[in-house]
C-alpha cells in the first residue's frame, strides 16, 4: 500500500469529508490544501440526476468563464483559404484543410480546440474516429462549426470552454488554477453552475445536482453545498 506523504495528511486534516462547504469556502479552501509545486488546474465535478443514454438528458454545452481558464489554448481551424488569414489575425495557432486533415490522418492531435466551418464538414468527416475520441470534434451545439470563425477563435481564447456529463452523470471541468484568487475561482465556479442548472431537462426526475465536489490536480476533494446555487 502506497505511504500518503506528509504534506497529503496535513491537506486531508483540513477538509471535512461529511461537511457540505460554501462555495467561497472551497475555493479558498482547495487553494489552501493543494499539494502540486505547480500551478495545478481547479476542477469542478457535478454529479446530475440525468440518464445520459437518454438524447434530451444527455447534458453538453458551452460556458464563458468571467476569469478565463489560466491556460492557452492552441486552436486549430479546419477552413478553405479564403478563411484562413480571419482565422489567424483571430489568434488561431492553426488554419487550412487538406494539410491538417493529412496530418492529422497521421496522429498529430497536437491541439486543444477544433474549430471548423459547415462547407469542410465532409472533409473533416475524414477524421471524425481520430477527433471524436480525444473531444475534439467540432460540433454546432459547442459553437465550434461555424461560418464566424474569428468570433469563435476569439471566444476560445478568451476562456470559453465546452463541458459535457460522462456516462456516469458526471460533468468534469476546469474552472481555473490555484494561483487564481478564491474570489475568481468561485466566479467561474458560478458561472458554469448555473449554466448547468439552467440546462436541466423537464424528462429528469428527483433531485438534479446530487453532489458537487471540488478538487485541484493533486488534492483531496471539497464538497459543496448545491444549494448554494442560485438562478
Amino acid at each position: 500500500m502506497a505511504k500518503i506523504s506528509k504534506k497529503r495528511k496535513e491537506a486531508l486534516a483540513k477538509v471535512d469529508a461529511d461537511k457540505l462547504y460554501g462555495l467561497e469556502e472551497a475555493m479558498a479552501l482547495v487553494k489552501e490544501v493543494n499539494c502540486a509545486k505547480f500551478d495545478a488546474s481547479v476542477d469542478l465535478h457535478i454529479r446530475l440526476g440525468v440518464d445520459p443514454r437518454k438524447a434530451d438528458q444527455a447534458i453538453r454545452g458551452t460556458v464563458n468563464l468571467p476569469n478565463g481558464t489560466g491556460k492557452t489554448k492552441t486552436v486549430l481551424v479546419l477552413c478553405t483559404p479564403d478563411k484562413e488569414k480571419e482565422a489567424m489575425d483571430a489568434g488561431a495557432d492553426y488554419a487550412g484543410l487538406d494539410e491538417y486533415v493529412q496530418k492529422v490522418q497521421q496522429g498529430w492531435t497536437d491541439v486543444d480546440v477544433v474549430i471548423a466551418t459547415p462547407n469542410v464538414m465532409a472533409q473533416v468527416g475524414k477524421i471524425g474516429r481520430i477527433l471524436g475520441p480525444r473531444g475534439l470534434m467540432p460540433n454546432p451545439k459547442t459553437g465550434t462549426v461555424t461560418q464566424d470563425v474569428a468570433t469563435a477563435v476569439g471566444d476560445v481564447k478568451g476562456g470559453k470552454i465546452a463541458f459535457r456529463v460522462d456516462k456516469y452523470g458526471i460533468i468534469h471541468s476546469a474552472v481555473g488554477r490555484v494561483s487564481f484568487s478564491a474570489e475568481k475561482l468561485k466566479e467561474n465556479a458560478n458561472e458554469l453552475l448555473t449554466t448547468v442548472a439552467k440546462m436541466k431537462p423537464s424528462s429528469a426526475k428527483g433531485i438534479y445536482m446530487k453532489s458537487i465536489a471540488v478538487a485541484s490536480t493533486m488534492s483531496p476533494g471539497i464538497k459543496i453545498d448545491p444549494k448554494e446555487i442560485k438562478l
